[in-house]
């Protein structure tokens, strides 16, 4: 089931708001299974003012944050509808690499699947692209945590 979330639609199942909200469309979501988020990266953006004055790159760590964003809609959008209201926490993260920098311009293409699920604990492995080149990847642990 392919569907697409604008960022009104994001904003149901994640707490974080700007300048924090790392995914601005989900393009395809299969429940329990996979998603794919998609973050435009602007000159904009707070973090560029220091993340390098005159060569802009975007923090891994942003990138990373971005995929388990994207995670957790997929986590919290795979639960009962009376369930929607649910925090994802951020455990872990495992095997993370940063393969090629991001700067403004870019459109990075996020895509989580779920490797496995236990009671409330997550298991998810990301990778990020542009342009189909591989910048960034990890496994990510997240646990549904209480109601917001």
């Amino acid at each position: 089931m392919e569907e697409i979330y604008d960022i009104r639609r994001i904003m149901e199942f994640l707490p974080h708001r700007y300048p924090f909200i790392l995914v601005d469309r989900i393009v395809e979501i299969v429940p329990n299974e996979r998603i794919v988020g998609l973050k435009n990266v602007t000159i904009n953006e707070p973090f560029f003012q220091g993340h390098f004055p005159g060569a802009p790159v975007m923090p891994g760590v942003l990138m990373v944050e971005a995929m388990a964003q994207t995670g957790a809609v997929l986590a919290i959008s795979s639960l009962p509808a009376e369930e929607h209201g649910k925090l994802m926490y951020f455990m872990g993260i495992d095997k993370a690499r940063f393969r090629k920098p991001v700067a403004p311009g870019d459109q990075v293409l996020m895509e989580v699947e779920i490797i496995r699920r236990r009671g409330k604990t997550l298991k998810m492995s990301g990778n990020a692209r542009v342009d189909h080149d591989l910048v960034a990847e990890a496994e990510l642990l997240a646990m549904v945590g209480q109601e917001q």
